[in-house]
């Protein structure tokens, strides 16, 4: 009986070495096949990716964000569950304000690796119907048909034979071996951010209102007399300040005048008294 699936055309094609046989074959269950995996890594690549905007409009759930290149983008329904780190401390939709600048970083970390799978399976050729198949008694006892890849040649006690050379009672291992290539992918993002500035202080002309409370007047300070700032005491009598010669001069003009006046009336006086004897 040849049982025919998926696994009975993929699995277990080659020949490795001496007595074993490699077929493609159907298994049972997966008890009857003994499997080994490695894995080797290469070299990890990592790609950083920065997106900058800055909020220009919010509404709800829904914000606009002008990007580093002067474009708009429209992002609805933003999740609260996504924040950005501003001055260390999450921020999310909610609190989120007009004029902040957003920053995501997108590190994509790949780091290729081969998976190399090795499965077998031993048993016991208990009827061969060449060259397309053949029975073998596995292991625990059960017996399951395999399917003969065409081509196929087997290495049995140092011997190169075909399906037809295969007869009942020889011991034959079937096994696949299998490198899958794949690259694994990490995604790490860091979203920062930054707060508006503060706004701009009013202009001179617009009114302040300030509340000042009124202070205490503070007592005056006590005038401090010194040497130089007391007053001099006012004189009983003025001071003397000229001397008596000038007077004495001109009382000597005066009478020396006057002698001179009465000479000259008795002069004239004598004059005339001779006239007249």
């Amino acid at each position: 009986m040849m049982i025919s699936t998926r696994l009975s055309r993929t699995i277990l094609r080659g020949l490795l070495g001496g007595g074993a046989l490699c077929i493609a074959f159907s298994l049972p269950s997966a008890a009857q096949v003994q499997t080994q995996t490695s894995e080797k890594k290469g070299e990890t690549t990592k790609t950083v990716t920065v997106e900058r905007g800055e909020i220009v409009h919010i509404a709800g759930n829904d914000v606009v964000l002008r990007m580093e290149d002067g474009t708009l983008r429209d992002f609805d329904n933003v999740s609260e569950n996504v924040t950005f780190m501003v001055d260390g401390k999450p921020v999310n939709i909610h609190n989120a304000k007009v004029g902040m600048k957003l920053e995501k970083q997108t590190i994509v970390s790949s780091t290729p690796r081969v998976i190399t799978s090795v499965e077998s399976v031993t048993g016991t050729v208990w009827h061969v119907s060449p060259p397309t198949s053949v029975i073998l008694r596995l292991e625990n006892g059960e017996t399951q048909s395999f399917k003969i890849p065409s081509g196929q040649k087997f290495t049995i006690d140092g011997e190169e034979k075909d399906a037809w050379g295969l007869k009942k009672g020889m011991k034959v291992q079937a096994t696949r071996v299998t490198e899958v290539p794949e690259t694994l992918v990490a995604h790490e993002v860091k979203a920062t951010g930054k707060m508006p500035p503060p706004p701009p202080v009013p202009k001179a002309e617009v009114p302040i209102l300030v509340a000042v409370l009124p202070t205490p007047a503070a007592p005056p300070p006590a005038p401090v007399e010194t040497a130089a700032a007391r007053p001099e005491p006012t004189p009983k009598k003025l001071p003397k300040t000229a001397s008596d010669l000038p007077l004495i001069g001109l009382l000597g003009v005066l009478f020396c005048g006057l002698s001179l006046t009465v000479m000259t009336i008795r002069t004239i006086a004598w004059r005339l008294g001779g006239s007249q004897g």
